[in-house]
């Protein structure tokens, strides 16, 4: 893949949860971690067109390698549903940091100081939220915007179920300059849960510790 400079990987998924096994076997995680390019996991029973797409985002998370990967993953998710004339449901979990120790912590504050401070990252999640959905023009799509509250891993998840998505669309963001590496380890305990076709992207700034042979 590296020798070819190849833009995109598929492969059709190695286990199924019907077995008892993950959807996802040994190889496919090896490539999640370590491809330079976005990577396509499909199941093998994979219907002729997607009805239901879920790109999960992040777009609070600022700087320019994230900014890239919700663009990205939008680019991607809005041409697919486009394409196949699908449902699109865009996204995002968010959580007060520490809320629970803000709570009932040694230096808990009152709950009406907490319940300010929830409802102030909810607003700015959701303005985030807004403005990066609203670079796309969604009007001849049916389209879904999703903020949740609670563990980005679980809070997709039960989307992508609830709603019977079949693609998720999602950043496996690596930290620049750190091989192999997930943050907050979102991506791999989502996809340790899921039971649809995954399309993963990596920031621009992601390093493959894969090294061609000299």
């Amino acid at each position: 893949m590296l020798e070819g400079e190849h833009d995109l990987v598929i492969k059709l998924t190695e286990g199924w949860k019907a077995s008892g096994s993950r959807l996802f076997g040994s190889t496919d995680m090896h490539l999640l971690r370590k491809c330079p390019a976005p990577v396509w996991l499909v199941r093998p029973e994979r219907p002729v067109k997607y009805a239901r797409i879920l790109a999960a985002v992040d777009p609070v998370m600022t700087g320019t390698s994230q900014d890239e990967l919700n663009t990205l993953i939008l680019d991607l998710a809005t041409s697919l549903a486009t394409q196949e004339g699908s449902e699109l449901h865009v996204v995002h979990a968010w959580e007060l940091p520490g809320e629970t120790m803000l709570r009932s912590g040694r230096r808990a504050l009152s709950k009406t100081e907490v319940d300010q401070m929830v409802r102030e990252t909810r607003d700015a999640h959701e303005k985030a939220l807004a403005r990066l959905v609203g670079k796309y023009d969604l009007s001849k799509l049916k389209h879904y915007r999703h903020l949740l509250k609670g563990r980005p891993s679980e809070i997709i998840r039960r989307k992508a179920a609830d709603h019977q998505v079949e693609l998720i669309v999602m950043g496996t963001v690596g930290r620049t300059g750190i091989p192999g590496f997930f943050i907050g380890n979102t991506a791999e305990n989502l996809l340790g849960q899921v039971e649809c076709s995954v399309l993963t992207v990596k920031p621009s700034g992601f390093i493959t510790p894969v090294k061609l042979a000299a």
